[in-house]
């Protein structure tokens, strides 16, 4: 398979407590999706980077698995995964992504939960964010429930 590129776009005016921002992919899913410094910080409704990062985690560790189990003979009935973007105060200012927290569900027939346990434990190495997060984490965890 060929290099796959992906595109998004942020566009900020103003400063950073008073500010606004958007939000644009280039599938268009988000398209001037508004965020601001309360969407992060203060809960306000609305998107922020590490509810996408969230998101994209989920996501990949999903595919991740669901992969990994088709190669073991497996196929999912459902895999419910959320993810969980940790950010902290960093020492020296600012803050950090500090810790990404992972928790699935799943219906897998015929599984024993020994196998589940270690194709889960798979998938969260190698799916691609988790790699791309991991250097620069504390911990990515993982709750695997088989239902």
């Amino acid at each position: 398979m060929a290099e796959i590129k992906r595109k998004a776009s942020s566009v900020w005016n103003g400063t950073l407590p008073k500010g606004k921002g958007k939000l644009s992919t280039e599938s268009g899913v988000l398209h001037n999706t508004p965020y601001s410094f309360s969407t992060r910080f203060e809960n306000e409704k609305g998107t922020n980077p590490e509810e996408l990062i969230a998101a994209a985690h989920a996501g990949c560790f999903n595919m991740a698995f669901s992969f990994n189990l088709e190669q073991s003979g497996f196929v999912p009935d459902e895999l419910v995964t959320e993810a969980t973007c940790i950010m902290t105060p960093n020492p020296g200012g600012g803050f950090k992504i500090a810790r990404m927290e992972l928790s699935l569900k799943a219906k897998i027939p015929g599984i024993d939960k020994a196998k589940f346990l270690e194709i889960a434990q798979a998938a969260k190495a190698g799916c691609p964010v988790s790699q791309l997060l991991s250097p620069g984490l504390e911990e990515i965890s993982l709750d695997a429930q088989l239902l």
